[in-house]
């Protein structure tokens, strides 16, 4: 069996409590609300992670790893919930992994 489907949809927050804004750069493809892919844009705002030495240190960005190998739409590979999606500071720090917060639950895919 397959995994959810993202979409633009879900909730999704940074490991610091910073809000994921989910922007899909297609809108053809729906489960409810358009499809996410490997390729769309994913902005971070509200993260408070900071470093003793260098002070703040904000998540800003998502970077997407294992996408669906089977399912596409508009010629990207589609993000499920077992994609992992690294949060990254300006600097392109890994600052830890997204948490899916909610997503729907009736589109599955491999």
């Amino acid at each position: 069996m397959g995994a959810p489907i993202l979409t633009t949809a879900d909730v999704m927050m940074c490991p610091h409590g910073g809000q994921v804004t989910l922007a899909s750069s297609q809108s053809k493809v729906k489960a409810q609300a358009q499809v996410l892919r490997q390729g769309d844009t994913f902005t971070i705002a509200g993260c408070a992670f900071s470093t003793p030495a260098a002070g703040p240190h904000p998540c800003v960005t998502v970077e997407w790893q294992n996408p669906s190998q089977k399912v596409s739409a508009v010629s990207d590979k589609v993000l499920t919930k077992l994609s992992i999606g690294m949060c990254k500071a300006g600097d392109q720090a890994v600052q830890g992994v997204v948490l899916i917060q909610q997503t729907q639950t009736k589109a599955s895919a491999l």
